[in-house]
């Protein structure tokens, strides 16, 4: 731009500063960042530790609104696994004869235990797989790590899980195991299963983000390894003729030994000669790696959750 003074000569301004400097350098001249960028890991875990009453709020609504429109409400909570385990026993337990090799009163607490504690981890695989393609409202109005959703669906499904421990403890005790210092092991083995539940619905609410049909697949993935741990029948007995590889390998699958470590915990005819080798080095591993690299895995992608 010129300007022409009086005396008819044409003058040019002062070029301005920041002429020739690319957007990202104008950004970093001024101190602006990307909107939505995604931080370092610590400040991504510091801004879940700020926002840990909103995970534990959202997930206590959702407990709550879960079953509001049912005549029952909450009951179902307790209901559907116990209604579950009744057609288990009724299939599995009396026509298959899946109990062979314990008695009833061993049995029936074995088959509510794995039923109530696999639906934790069926629950919470399930819900991840949602926590972002289902809250795309959520996650396109605010700004917050993305990681409170999948996080706040596991805690959920925690808290129906502890509701539902107290009619799990009344079937255990119905058949004669009582409580001692082996219920303390409950602590422990749900903490393990909390943080591999966790995980696992990071990386799977990163694909179902990408991929919103794997929400159809994964009930019938589940289903297989429902099948496959040992739910509704003891894995040593039932592969006795079987090379032993494979049921050290279905034992030591991570649904199976939560199930194993808490029916251990809770009923008095299952032993430690039901437990596979090393079965808390291998389910303490199991929940580390998953969750850790479940946690890095979603984070890799934060910045691009709820675009596109």
């Amino acid at each position: 731009m010129s300007e022409t003074p009086h005396d008819g000569r044409a003058t040019r301004e002062p070029a301005s500063s920041d002429a020739g400097l690319t957007p990202a350098r104008l950004a970093a001249k001024y101190g602006l960042s990307v909107s939505g960028a995604r931080p370092s890991v610590p400040a991504y875990v510091r801004q879940l530790w700020d926002r840990r009453h909103f995970i534990l709020a959202f997930s206590s609504a959702k407990v709550a609104a879960q079953y509001s429109q049912a005549r029952l409400g909450q009951l179902w909570q307790v209901a559907t696994p116990l209604l579950n385990a009744a057609v288990y026993f009724m299939i599995f337990g009396l026509i298959l004869g899946a109990g062979r090799g314990m008695p009833k009163d061993v049995y029936i607490p074995f088959l509510v235990t794995g039923v109530f504690v696999f639906t934790f981890t069926q629950s919470s695989v399930m819900s991840g797989v949602r926590a972002i393609s289902g809250n795309l409202g959520l996650v396109r109005a605010l700004h917050f790590p993305r990681a409170a959703l999948p996080l706040s669906f596991c805690l959920q499904q925690l808290q129906q899980l502890l509701y539902s421990m107290i009619v799990l403890f009344l079937v255990v005790v119905g058949f004669g195991s009582y409580p001692d210092l082996s219920w303390a092991l409950i602590v422990p083995v749900l903490a393990l299963q909390f943080c591999f539940n966790s995980g696992l619905a990071m990386v799977l609410a990163r694909a179902g983000a990408h991929t919103p049909d794997l929400a159809q697949l994964m009930p019938f993935v589940m289903r297989t390894w429902m099948y496959a741990s040992g739910v509704m029948f003891s894995i040593p007995v039932f592969l006795a003729d079987k090379p032993q590889w494979i049921a050290n390998v279905l034992q030591w699958n991570p649904a199976a030994l939560y199930m194993d470590l808490m029916r251990f915990a809770l009923i008095e005819g299952y032993g430690a000669e039901n437990l596979p080798d090393h079965v808390w080095a291998v389910a303490g591993g199991w929940a580390v790696l998953v969750a850790l690299g479940g946690f890095l895995f979603f984070w890799q992608a934060e910045e691009k959750y709820g675009r596109g």
